[in-house]
């Protein structure tokens, strides 16, 4: 059994995956923030860092042909390690959210424009259709998704598009999305430290209707696109201390804990983190431990607000 496979599979509609993917947007050395100033990962590095992590196991990576920097293109990246790998691979990637060519960020497209959209991601990343398009919008706020998942659901039943699935939304949205189209995946920030998919149900919503619940930022937390700060929750160093585990693994180990229909999609370029991100599959908390985890920490933040329409589109 490879690593990624030790916490279980999940399906996205008939592709079954390792519960533990690989989130790319890291790969382009900028946040969506588009602090873009560092220096980009060397391109056969990358492609070295996702061949080890399709050697580990990870075969499903979260993508957008919005993540790039300056000299980086996640796309690209992928479609450089896709070309030389053998093994089958499950690429998610969204629309919704537009920059352009200079990286700047661009209103909300509208349905007619999801086509480009959906082209450009073909293009990049050198494929004849998409595996799984995530719809993501202005977040939670948003009214509704009916018309623009329409017209995605007009482009699978084309054959440019796989599978569906939905970001930063609520119940809601969902029960909306699904009338359209199967709903294979939903993709929300949550982790210890951001639980708004629990007070709105969203997370056992998600299980009930087969759906997997893929969160995004279940390290960083409330750091959102910064890198995963110094731990400040003594519940998880103590944690951490009693498996030899570090505090990142604890976090994803509490993650996939909340159902096997929660996938974790961590990023790194750092080949040892990549590692430690994988093994955390391999982490059994107690009930106990899980426990002490789920009730809110001093930091935790329920009702923080998404900033729809913003560039924290991931």
């Amino acid at each position: 059994m490879s690593a990624a496979a030790a916490a279980g599979t999940w399906k996205l509609g008939d592709l079954e995956v390792n519960r533990i993917g690989y989130g790319a947007m890291r790969l382009t050395g900028n946040g969506m923030m588009g602090n873009s100033d560092g220096t980009p990962i060397d391109r056969d590095v990358a492609v070295g860092l996702l061949h080890s992590a399709f050697e580990q196991g990870v075969n499903h990576v979260d993508t957008a042909a919005f993540y790039f920097s300056p000299l980086r293109s996640a796309n690209e990246l992928i479609n450089r390690a896709l070309s030389s790998w053998s093994g089958d691979v499950v690429v998610v990637t969204k629309v919704g959210p537009a920059r352009d060519s200079s990286g700047e960020w661009l209103y909300a497209v509208r349905p007619d424009q999801l086509r480009g959209q959906v082209e450009e991601n073909l293009r990049q990343l050198g494929r004849d259709h998409l595996d799984v398009v995530n719809l993501r919008l202005g977040g939670p706020r948003t009214a509704s998704v009916a018309e623009h998942f329409g017209a995605l659901a007009e482009l699978r039943e084309a054959g440019l598009i796989r599978h569906l699935g939905l970001s930063a939304v609520l119940p809601g949205h969902v029960a909306e999305a699904q009338k359209i189209a199967p709903v294979v995946c939903v993709q929300n920030s949550y982790g210890l430290d951001w639980r708004r998919a629990d007070e709105s149900g969203l997370v056992d919503l998600c299980g009930e209707q087969g759906i997997a619940f893929v969160p995004f930022f279940a390290v960083s937390g409330v750091r959102r696109e910064a890198a995963a700060g110094q731990e400040h929750d003594a519940r998880v160093h103590s944690i951490a201390r009693a498996h030899h585990a570090t505090p990142a693994q604890v976090r994803l180990a509490w993650t996939l804990h909340r159902g096997p229909h929660v996938l974790a999609i961590p990023g790194t370029t750092n080949p040892a983190h990549l590692a430690e991100n994988i093994a955390a599959g391999t982490l059994r908390l107690t009930e106990e431990e899980l426990a002490a985890l789920d009730k809110p920490d001093e930091g935790t933040v329920s009702s923080f607000p998404e900033q729809p329409g913003s560039a924290q589109a991931v």
